[in-house]
């Protein structure tokens, strides 16, 4: 009898986006005259810049002649592309990583999701509180929570946070073994500054913890003097493991390229508490259960760190940045608390209703998709997420649109 891995059934009946999109396309059937302005998924709207699309279509010629044809490429990544991070993400901020140490993927959130299988089902894990809904549902697969009560799963470490700690979550009460964080936040748009991650880096240390860290959004940060690598603090490369993308950067969305730094010290510990290296363990998953990127992508990837890539890709970040701006200033207008959106292109509202509800009234009376905070967890409960990733042209269009409603509580 085939069976079922019965900790599917734990998961809530489906995935927040799709809650959202299911709400959004009944809507559209039923109103199909009305014009919608989408505020709500983090997907890019910018066409990819003209330094990427010149090095794709020469790698696409490149995969076109015999004499530069290449079939499976190396799991771990090209060469190239491994060096132009390497060299163009971090040696630019004084952190040394050997290129090795970079694993080319299809997507941060598939790396995020995979990486957990490389750790024993008892460990304990601790989330932020609002959380990336998918830090939580692959462990919740994995079989390390319990049922799903009160909004929570049991056996998770939620730490909680709010506008009085900047949404910046506190340190585990009790002994978490794999830490998630992710700065700039995905929903809330905080900031860790260094004594901040210093902080988490040596509870990692003294606990001997793992830190899987979310920094996809980390060329949002305008204040140079802000950390964009967890590895930019002293003893993390022993405790972290940071997963980064190329789609909110430079608008990868739909053409998929990210990476995971692994470094050489970080490791983990066996059931007799000796030290594993975790290189060679994410090394050997990734061999096994991936097949890589594609050329003339990674070729597209490795021009983003070219002059003229950099350039383009900071104007695109400016772009949506200018967006967020504008979010921010015209619901703080409308008597809206609100957070984030100046290292962010996410703006965290604080509605002080429902979040679906509110995500209905907006949706019904503007035409205008936003994300209700209470997909992120128990401590979204009364916000709401608005997405900066749309035309310029669209944003003014929707901000017009919520300044015709009486929208603060």
């Amino acid at each position: 009898m085939i069976r079922i891995n019965k900790h599917y059934q734990k998961l809530k009946a489906s995935y927040l986006f799709s809650d959202i999109a299911g709400r959004v396309k009944a809507y559209q059937e039923a109103h199909p005259d009305q014009e919608l302005i989408k505020l709500g998924i983090g997907d890019v709207t910018l066409p990819l810049c003209p330094a990427c699309i010149r090095a794709f279509e020469e790698g696409v010629r490149e995969m076109g002649q015999e004499e530069s044809f290449r079939g499976y490429g190396p799991e771990q990544g090209y060469l190239f592309l491994q060096k132009a991070i390497a060299a163009g993400d971090y040696a630019s901020r004084g952190v040394s990583i050997d290129p090795e140490e970079i694993f080319i993927s299809d997507g941060a959130k598939c790396d995020t999701g995979n990486f957990q299988e490389l750790f024993s089902q008892d460990i304990t894990v601790a989330v932020p509180d609002p959380v990336y809904t998918v830090y939580v549902d692959t462990n919740v697969m994995a079989g390390r929570t319990g049922e799903w009560k009160n909004g929570v799963y049991e056996n998770l470490i939620y730490l909680s946070s709010g506008s009085q700690t900047a949404f910046l979550p506190p340190l585990p009460r009790q002994r978490a073994d794999l830490i998630y964080l992710c700065f700039p936040n995905n929903p809330t748009g905080a900031v860790a500054g260094r004594d901040e991650l210093t902080k988490w880096v040596a509870y990692a240390q003294e606990n001997r913890s793992l830190i899987l860290f979310d920094g996809c959004y980390e060329s949002y940060i305008t204040d140079d003097a802000l950390p964009h690598s967890i590895f930019e603090i002293p003893g993390a490369k022993e405790v972290a493991v940071e997963l980064r993308s190329f789609s909110k950067t430079a608008g990868f969305t739909g053409t998929r390229c990210a990476f995971t730094v692994v470094p050489r010290e970080c490791r983990a510990f066996n059931e007799a508490g000796g030290e594993v290296k975790l290189h060679p363990l994410w090394n050997r998953r990734q061999s096994t259960k991936f097949n890589g990127v594609s050329y003339p992508v990674q070729r597209a990837a490795e021009a983003i760190y070219t002059p003229e890539g950099q350039k383009q890709v900071r104007e695109q970040v400016a772009y949506y940045l200018a967006n967020a701006a504008l979010i921010r200033s015209a619901l703080t207008d409308l008597g809206l608390e609100t957070f984030g959106g100046v290292h962010s292109p996410y703006i965290w509202v604080n509605v002080k209703r429902d979040s679906w509800e509110f995500f209905d009234e907006l949706l019904a009376r503007a035409q205008v998709v936003c994300t209700p905070g209470s997909g992120f967890g128990p401590g979204g409960a009364g916000y709401i997420r608005i997405s900066a990733f749309n035309s310029r042209a669209n944003v003014e269009k929707a901000l017009s649109r919520l300044s015709a409603l009486r929208l603060a509580p």
